[in-house]
Parts: C-alpha cells; structure tokens; sequence
C-alpha cells in the first residue's frame, strides 16, 4: 500500500519527550492530510508575512529568512512523505527542529516585546501569532510516532539550524544579520545587561540546544527499548 494503513505504535517514553496526550497524537496522525493542509496554509500567510523582509534582503539569503513558514513546510513535508510510506528521517528531523525552535522563539519574543508589540499589532495578530506557534511545538512533540531520530538525521538538522543561527545574529554573509525582524532597534538596553539582539539571539541559541536534546534524547529511549527486547532472547539462547 503507499499509504499508511494503520497508525504507528506508541513507545513508552518520558512525559518530556512525549507530552502530547495520545489521543491527541492519534487524532493528529489519523487527519495528517489535514494537518497538512493547515501547515501548507500557515507556510503561505507566512510567506506574506515576511514579503517586507524578503524585499530588504538580498536574494541569494532568502531561504534564511521566513524561519517559521519553512518550519511550518518542513512539517508538512515530512508527515506527507509518512503518510505515502516514504518517511525520510532527515526530512523528519528537520521539521521537529524548526518547530521546536520556531514555535517557542516566537511566543518568547512577543512576551520579551510584549509592550511594543502591543502597541504595532492588532490583538487578534498577537493572539493569532502566539497560540498558531505553540501549536507548532504540539504537532512538533507527535514526530517521534513517525520517525526514531537517527543521527544523520540529526546532524542534517543541526548544520541546518546553526547555519540558521550564524546568518541570523553572528556573521552577516551577505548584507545584513537576517533575523526576524524585531520591534525595537537592535541596540536597545533589556535586561542583565544585554541588547534587544543580545535578547533574542539567546532564546534561539537555547532552543536550538533543547531541539538537539529532545531529539536525541528521543534516539536514546528508542534504543534502550530495543535493547530491551532483545536482551531477554540473547540470555536465553546463551
């Protein structure tokens, strides 16, 4: 068959590596084509939103800037290629990470800003921007029932995401640093003596690092399952 039949079985792992009720995990992956479609219509408004920046940046840079519509793309991607029975690791990896990353830098920007984002964006956007990216972080949480983040696929994400990091708040190749652009001037006094980039470039730099963990982490547990139920048979036919 080229689609998925049934869905994929449920490891037991840690609430930090599958907190996402499983319930909630089925009804994701039993309506994955809707799932689909919704990330594919987040990727569009995404692409909209970020026209002005596009428009400011020279083209060869431009896959570094939309962060969280390519995030909200790689997903999409990725559980479609699941669910026609070509799931590919790095595809997968690349989408937890982007969602992971994307999906909590943007409510921690909008609450680090809130004041000014207040004051720029109608309540609606706000609300809107805020809840549609911590629902990246869910859908983010139910890949592990799809994917057991083999290394490869890790380090494909990590050269992804660090090349992100480098291009978007430490060394502009070309132009200028492509950070999402942020409501205040980069130099702006915040807080324990850091600047608005200063700010911004930490809570990426974290999550980034709490992708990894999470994902490897996930690896780990995985292997200690099978590990498990090999063991027992190995003892016994010693």
């Amino acid at each position: 068959m080229s689609e998925t039949s049934r869905l994929p079985e449920r490891d037991p792992l840690p609430r930090y590596l599958a907190p996402v009720p499983k319930r909630l995990e089925d009804l994701g992956l039993r309506f994955a084509w809707l799932v689909v479609a919704i990330n594919l219509a987040g990727t569009a408004f995404g692409f909209w939103y970020y026209s002005g920046q596009f428009a400011r940046t020279p083209a060869v840079m431009w896959p570094w800037v939309p962060d969280s519509p390519v995030a909200t793309l790689l997903i999409a991607l990725a559980i479609a290629c699941w669910k026609l029975g070509y799931e590919q690791p790095w595809l997968t990896a690349l989408a937890f990470f982007g969602n992971i990353i994307l999906g909590l830098w943007t409510p921690y920007t909008l609450l680090v800003f809130h004041e000014t984002y207040a004051a720029q964006t109608h309540p609606l956007m706000y609300q809107f921007l805020f809840w549609s990216h911590l629902g990246m972080v869910v859908q983010a949480f139910v890949l592990h029932r799809i994917t057991d983040f083999p290394v490869r696929g890790v380090a494909v994400a990590l050269a992804w995401y660090a090349s992100n990091l480098v291009v978007d708040y430490f060394v502009p190749v070309v132009g200028d640093l492509h950070h999402t652009t942020i409501p205040v001037a980069r130099e702006t006094p915040m807080f324990l003596g850091a600047d608005a980039l200063g700010v911004v470039a930490a809570g990426e730099v974290t999550f980034t690092l709490l992708a990894v963990f999470l994902a490897l982490a996930t690896r780990v547990k995985k292997c200690e399952r099978t590990l498990d139920r090999v063991e027992p048979t190995g003892r016994n036919g010693g």
